[in-house]
């Protein structure tokens, strides 16, 4: 049986769990329902395709998926559902991470994937994203969001302050 979520995260391999793992965090964070696991676009495609179908029908809205190399997860993902997907490319051993990055943002028309930075930046800002997805259409939500954003506001003008005076003549 199928946890309801309304974000599922899929990760490529199972080296990408500490990568990935703020994504969780700040969905958590935020009180959006998410489920985390491991399928893998050429290793797995019967779990992957079986799994969107899945969470789509237990009511999933949108999909993050983070793979490395070839990093084709996001795309295998867009080309079975018509739901959000965000692809956050991991950096591998070779090229930095550019392969990936590369992998996750070259999609045919019609088929797209939000992508964002690579490894932990991109898996908070891919959960930051979902949320804003989602929030489209959940006013407590964005009200969440809005009061999150104000206290890192909050947060950049008081440390500004704390230098400024520092350094003041």
């Amino acid at each position: 049986m199928t946890t309801p979520a309304d974000v599922v995260i899929l990760i490529g391999s199972k080296s990408d769990e500490a990568l990935v793992a703020p994504c969780v965090e700040i969905l958590r964070d935020l009180g959006i329902a998410c489920v985390f696991t491991v399928s893998s676009a050429h290793r797995t495609p019967e779990r992957t395709r079986r799994l969107i179908r899945e969470h789509e029908a237990a009511g999933a809205r949108v999909f993050v998926c983070a793979a490395g190399m070839a990093a084709h997860l996001a795309g295998a993902v867009a080309a079975h559902t018509t739901r959000p997907v965000i692809g956050i490319p991991i950096a591998g051993e070779t090229l930095g991470g550019m392969d990936a990055l590369l992998s996750t943002v070259q999609m045919p028309a019609g088929f797209p994937v939000a992508t964002v930075a690579l490894n932990k930046t991109g898996a908070r800002n891919a959960a930051w994203l979902a949320a804003q997805i989602l929030a489209l259409s959940d006013p407590e939500l964005r009200d969440k969001l809005e009061k999150k954003r104000a206290r890192m506001r909050d947060a950049v003008e008081a440390d500004g302050e704390v230098i400024t005076n520092k350094y003041a003549l």
